[in-house]
Parts: C-alpha cells; sequence; structure tokens
C-alpha cells in the first residue's frame, strides 16, 4: 500500500513537473507568448508580414500576401498564435500577450492606433485602400475626375488632420483635385456615383465631393457597411465605382466570383497595429 501511494505521489510530481514545460511550448523554461491574429485569410498575411517586419517571426520565401501560420519557418521566441475572427481581437486583449488588430476594430474598441499600438504597419503596405471600377471604365471622364479629386491636397491634408495617423494618405504628389486634360465643361451637370464603406470611405469622399462640386458634378455617395454589394453594384453597373477594400481583397473577390473589377487609385492604408494584452511593451518580443 506504501509502494503504491508513493508511486502515485511520485507520478504527481512528475506530471506537475511536465505541465509548465508543455505550456510553454520549449525546453528551456520560459513562458509561451500568445499573439491572436486575424483569421480571414488576407489579414492573417497581413500580421504575418507585420510581425516578420519586426523581426519576431520568419515566413517561408516567396508566401508573401497569401502567408499562414503554416508559413512560419523560423518562429525564436516560440510564439502560439490564436486565430480569431478580426473584430473579436480587441476583446481578447486581456487573455493573450499581444493582439494584432485592424485600425478600424481599435478605433471602434477605443483604442488610438497611433498612441496605443506597440507597432504598426507603414504607409508601403500593399493593403492601401482602392478606388475600383468595372474594367472598361478606367478612361470614363467622370472616373478621371474621381480620380483627381481624391488625389487631392484637399484630401490628403483632411486625411492626416482628421485621423492623426490612424489612417494614412498614400497619393504621391497630391494636387489641387483637378486633372489638366480633363473637359470639365463636357461632363458639367452630371453624377459620379460610388460605393462606400460609412467610415473612413464616405467621410473622405465628402471632401472630394466638394471638389467636384465646384465644376458643377455631382458626388453621389452610397454607403454600405457590407463587403459584398459595392463590388457586384459596380460589375452590374448600377454605380460607377467604389471605395472601400484593399487590392488583395479585390484580387480574390474576382477570383471567387467572376467579376471584372479593377483598381485606378491607391487612396489610404488603415495601419494594422499589435497591441499589448499582459503586455506592455516589445520587451518580451525582444
Amino acid at each position: 500500500m506504501k509502494k503504491t501511494l508513493k508511486a502515485l505521489i511520485s507520478a504527481l510530481l512528475i506530471v506537475c513537473l511536465l505541465l509548465p514545460l508543455a505550456a510553454c511550448g520549449n525546453s528551456s523554461g520560459e513562458a509561451t507568448l500568445k499573439i491572436a491574429i486575424p483569421n480571414d485569410t488576407t489579414n492573417e498575411a497581413r500580421a504575418l508580414l507585420l510581425l516578420q517586419d519586426k523581426g519576431y517571426i520568419k515566413l517561408k520565401d516567396g508566401v508573401g500576401i497569401t502567408a499562414t501560420v503554416l508559413d512560419i519557418a523560423e518562429n525564436p521566441k516560440n510564439i502560439q498564435f490564436s486565430e480569431v475572427e478580426a473584430a473579436q481581437l480587441p476583446n481578447l486583449l486581456p487573455d493573450v500577450d499581444y493582439a494584432v488588430i485592424n485600425s478600424n476594430y481599435a478605433i471602434s474598441a477605443g483604442l488610438n492606433p497611433t498612441k496605443d499600438a506597440l507597432a504598426l504597419e507603414g504607409s508601403s503596405s500593399a493593403y492601401a485602400n482602392i478606388l475600383a471600377v468595372k474594367e472598361g471604365n478606367e478612361e470614363n471622364p467622370l472616373v478621371k475626375a474621381l480620380i483627381a479629386a481624391l488625389s487631392s491636397k484637399k484630401v490628403a491634408d483632411y486625411i492626416t488632420e482628421k485621423y492623426d495617423g490612424s489612417v494614412i494618405s498614400v497619393v504621391e504628389n497630391p494636387g489641387d483635385g483637378y486633372d489638366p486634360d480633363l473637359d470639365y465643361t463636357a461632363i458639367a451637370g452630371q453624377t459620379i456615383t460610388v460605393a462606400a464603406s460609412p467610415a473612413p470611405h464616405a467621410e473622405i469622399l465628402a471632401v472630394a465631393k466638394e471638389i467636384l462640386a465646384a465644376k458643377d458634378v455631382t458626388l453621389d455617395i452610397q454607403e454600405y457597411s457590407d463587403y459584398v454589394i459595392p463590388n457586384n453594384v459596380v460589375e452590374d453597373g448600377t454605380v460607377l465605382a467604389n471605395y472601400f477594400q484593399h487590392t488583395p481583397y479585390l484580387d480574390d473577390f474576382n477570383a471567387q466570383n467572376g467579376t471584372h473589377l479593377v483598381s485606378v487609385l491607391s487612396v489610404h492604408v488603415e495601419p494594422l497595429g499589435l497591441y499589448g494584452g499582459k503586455q506592455s511593451s516589445l520587451d518580451a518580443l525582444k
């Protein structure tokens, strides 16, 4: 009986010793860092590319914007990744060391990307939000007028002042809002229809609307919270353009739905950020 009890106690001690090692995921005794990332294809890759850019992981060569956790080639900190619906990431911060969160969801949760994020994507991100039209409409004078208005210094300044780094203009050499090669008298009195997300897209378009109004061109901004309808209404010709998505999403949408939409202008980036949960600094990742 004593031998049996002694053996049981020994077994329990071994289990107690092994459990911390299993939790940490390595043999050094260091606690495993947990990072929550978006579980959708596009934003998961963005999150991993951000972490690679900061030197915390290394991805397999060539995976780029299609990367998943299966493409991690080097993980020196033995980071444990939790793939979660993007909108839920802010709610998980108390339960993880860090989370990579889209700016729109961060802002909705009361976070300020420029002040609260420990690391942010740069303006060179491949995920710039774009103005898209149906293939064949790239040279439409109304499209060109909208491109010029969104490429203006007035819009760029508005983005900088309004969003304080949470949204970053990527327009190079912004102009006065007007295309010098376009005959505005020929389109005076006409209406440009554009589908957009309420914020920040519709807010930014409101500035472009003022620019176009000076040339007697009306901008009809139709707001959608849905990410499918704005592409469908451009494809079927109901709306001339849309402004709500980035190129990787558009490319995937075209491939999945047989649509024929193209990007005509990159306008802004909403940087993905790495936010602290249990960790208040990046020290644990160094």
